[in-house]
Protein backbone atom coordinates (compact mmCIF):
# COMPACT_ATOMS: atom_id res chain seq x y z
CA UNK A 1 0.00 0.00 0.00
CA UNK A 2 1.25 3.38 -0.61
CA UNK A 3 2.04 5.88 2.40
CA UNK A 4 -0.71 8.60 2.90
CA UNK A 5 0.09 12.41 3.80
CA UNK A 6 -3.02 12.17 6.25
CA UNK A 7 -3.12 9.67 8.12
CA UNK A 8 -6.26 10.45 10.12
CA UNK A 9 -8.59 9.32 7.23
CA UNK A 10 -5.77 6.54 5.97
CA UNK A 11 -7.53 2.93 6.06
CA UNK A 12 -5.14 0.10 6.16
CA UNK A 13 -7.83 -2.07 7.55
CA UNK A 14 -8.11 -4.78 4.87
CA UNK A 15 -12.06 -5.43 5.85
CA UNK A 16 -12.65 -2.47 5.35
CA UNK A 17 -11.09 -2.37 1.94
CA UNK A 18 -12.47 -5.60 0.80
CA UNK A 19 -15.99 -3.96 1.86
CA UNK A 20 -15.23 -0.87 -0.30
CA UNK A 21 -14.10 -3.10 -3.11
CA UNK A 22 -17.12 -5.71 -2.70
CA UNK A 23 -19.94 -2.94 -2.79
CA UNK A 24 -18.64 -0.02 -4.40
CA UNK A 25 -19.94 -0.18 -8.45
CA UNK A 26 -18.26 2.01 -10.60
CA UNK A 27 -14.43 2.40 -11.13
CA UNK A 28 -13.13 5.78 -12.83
CA UNK A 29 -10.42 4.15 -14.74
CA UNK A 30 -7.80 7.10 -15.79
CA UNK A 31 -5.61 6.93 -18.75
CA UNK A 32 -3.45 9.88 -20.86
CA UNK A 33 -4.15 9.72 -24.57
CA UNK A 34 -1.23 11.25 -26.03
CA UNK A 35 -0.72 14.61 -23.85
CA UNK A 36 -4.33 14.82 -22.29
CA UNK A 37 -5.78 12.70 -19.56
CA UNK A 38 -8.44 10.56 -20.67
CA UNK A 39 -11.05 9.00 -17.54
CA UNK A 40 -13.71 6.34 -18.43
CA UNK A 41 -16.59 5.15 -15.65
CA UNK A 42 -16.99 0.86 -15.56
CA UNK A 43 -18.31 -1.77 -14.38
CA UNK A 44 -15.22 -3.79 -12.57
CA UNK A 45 -14.55 -6.80 -11.14
CA UNK A 46 -11.81 -7.36 -8.52
CA UNK A 47 -9.46 -10.24 -6.93
CA UNK A 48 -7.97 -9.52 -4.09
CA UNK A 49 -5.62 -12.54 -2.95
CA UNK A 50 -1.91 -11.88 -1.05
CA UNK A 51 -2.33 -8.48 -0.63
CA UNK A 52 -1.98 -8.03 -4.84
CA UNK A 53 -5.09 -6.60 -5.85
CA UNK A 54 -6.02 -6.94 -9.39
CA UNK A 55 -9.35 -5.31 -11.58
CA UNK A 56 -11.46 -6.85 -14.67
CA UNK A 57 -13.65 -4.54 -16.31
CA UNK A 58 -14.87 -5.04 -20.16
CA UNK A 59 -16.51 -3.03 -22.82
CA UNK A 60 -16.54 -2.78 -26.92
CA UNK A 61 -13.33 -4.45 -28.68
CA UNK A 62 -12.49 -1.05 -30.37
CA UNK A 63 -12.62 2.76 -29.70
CA UNK A 64 -10.98 5.04 -28.03
CA UNK A 65 -10.22 3.83 -24.42
CA UNK A 66 -9.03 0.90 -26.67
CA UNK A 67 -6.96 3.25 -28.73
CA UNK A 68 -5.60 4.66 -25.72
CA UNK A 69 -4.60 1.38 -23.83
CA UNK A 70 -2.78 0.26 -26.53
CA UNK A 71 -0.79 3.53 -27.00
CA UNK A 72 0.26 3.90 -23.14
CA UNK A 73 -0.36 0.53 -20.91
CA UNK A 74 0.14 3.31 -17.56
CA UNK A 75 -3.66 3.56 -15.77
CA UNK A 76 -4.37 5.18 -12.29
CA UNK A 77 -7.80 3.82 -10.88
CA UNK A 78 -10.54 5.81 -8.31
CA UNK A 79 -13.46 4.09 -6.45
CA UNK A 80 -15.67 5.60 -3.95
CA UNK A 81 -18.70 5.22 -2.43
CA UNK A 82 -21.16 6.36 0.69
CA UNK A 83 -20.45 10.11 0.15
CA UNK A 84 -22.98 11.75 2.43
CA UNK A 85 -22.42 16.18 3.08
CA UNK A 86 -21.56 16.72 6.94
CA UNK A 87 -23.81 20.30 7.09
CA UNK A 88 -22.39 23.14 8.99
CA UNK A 89 -23.37 27.03 9.41
CA UNK A 90 -19.81 27.83 8.61
CA UNK A 91 -18.50 27.09 4.57
CA UNK A 92 -14.85 25.97 5.31
CA UNK A 93 -16.57 23.52 7.93
CA UNK A 94 -18.24 21.23 5.77
CA UNK A 95 -17.40 17.95 5.19
CA UNK A 96 -18.16 14.24 4.34
CA UNK A 97 -18.47 10.85 5.09
CA UNK A 98 -17.10 8.83 2.00
CA UNK A 99 -14.46 5.62 1.50
CA UNK A 100 -12.13 6.06 -1.36
CA UNK A 101 -9.42 3.77 -2.64
CA UNK A 102 -6.75 4.85 -5.59
CA UNK A 103 -4.68 2.29 -7.61
CA UNK A 104 -2.14 2.88 -10.07
CA UNK A 105 -1.11 0.02 -12.20
CA UNK A 106 -0.81 -1.46 -15.93
CA UNK A 107 -2.86 -2.25 -18.21
CA UNK A 108 -3.20 -5.26 -20.56
CA UNK A 109 -6.07 -6.40 -23.40
CA UNK A 110 -7.01 -10.05 -22.34
CA UNK A 111 -6.31 -12.54 -25.28
CA UNK A 112 -6.31 -15.69 -23.99
CA UNK A 113 -9.93 -17.37 -23.89
CA UNK A 114 -9.60 -19.24 -20.54
CA UNK A 115 -8.60 -15.24 -18.79
CA UNK A 116 -11.39 -13.68 -20.76
CA UNK A 117 -13.93 -15.95 -19.70
CA UNK A 118 -12.23 -15.99 -16.01
CA UNK A 119 -11.93 -12.29 -15.40
CA UNK A 120 -15.99 -11.90 -16.81
CA UNK A 121 -16.75 -14.03 -14.26
CA UNK A 122 -14.81 -12.26 -11.33
CA UNK A 123 -16.66 -8.90 -12.41
CA UNK A 124 -20.29 -10.28 -12.80
CA UNK A 125 -19.75 -12.01 -9.08
CA UNK A 126 -18.52 -8.79 -8.12
CA UNK A 127 -21.35 -6.51 -9.68
CA UNK A 128 -24.01 -9.17 -8.75
CA UNK A 129 -22.90 -11.53 -5.62
CA UNK A 130 -23.36 -14.44 -8.40
CA UNK A 131 -22.13 -16.68 -10.38
CA UNK A 132 -22.64 -16.40 -14.28
CA UNK A 133 -21.46 -19.17 -16.65
CA UNK A 134 -19.59 -17.26 -19.28
CA UNK A 135 -20.51 -18.32 -23.45
CA UNK A 136 -17.56 -18.82 -25.40
CA UNK A 137 -18.92 -16.10 -27.90
CA UNK A 138 -20.06 -13.75 -25.49
CA UNK A 139 -15.82 -13.80 -23.91
CA UNK A 140 -15.09 -13.53 -27.73
CA UNK A 141 -16.85 -10.49 -28.67
CA UNK A 142 -15.93 -8.62 -25.53
CA UNK A 143 -12.88 -6.95 -24.79
CA UNK A 144 -11.69 -7.56 -21.44
CA UNK A 145 -8.97 -5.50 -19.58
CA UNK A 146 -7.11 -6.53 -16.54
CA UNK A 147 -5.18 -3.91 -14.32
CA UNK A 148 -2.44 -5.48 -12.21
CA UNK A 149 -2.51 -3.33 -9.64
CA UNK A 150 1.26 -2.17 -8.21
CA UNK A 151 0.18 0.23 -5.52
CA UNK A 152 -3.17 1.34 -3.90
CA UNK A 153 -3.95 3.09 -0.88
CA UNK A 154 -7.74 3.62 0.96
CA UNK A 155 -9.35 6.59 2.96
CA UNK A 156 -11.98 7.69 4.39
CA UNK A 157 -14.24 9.19 6.83
CA UNK A 158 -16.60 6.38 7.76
CA UNK A 159 -20.13 7.26 9.54
CA UNK A 160 -19.88 6.18 12.56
Amino acid sequence: MREMRNKKREITDMKVIEELLKNARILRLGMVDGNKPYVVPLHYGYTLEDGKLTFFMHGAKEGRKIDVLKANDNVFVEIDMDEELIPSDVACDYAAYFLSLMAEGKATLVEDLDEKIRGLKVLMKTQTGRDFDIPEPMAKGTAVIKVDVAEFSAKGRPKQ
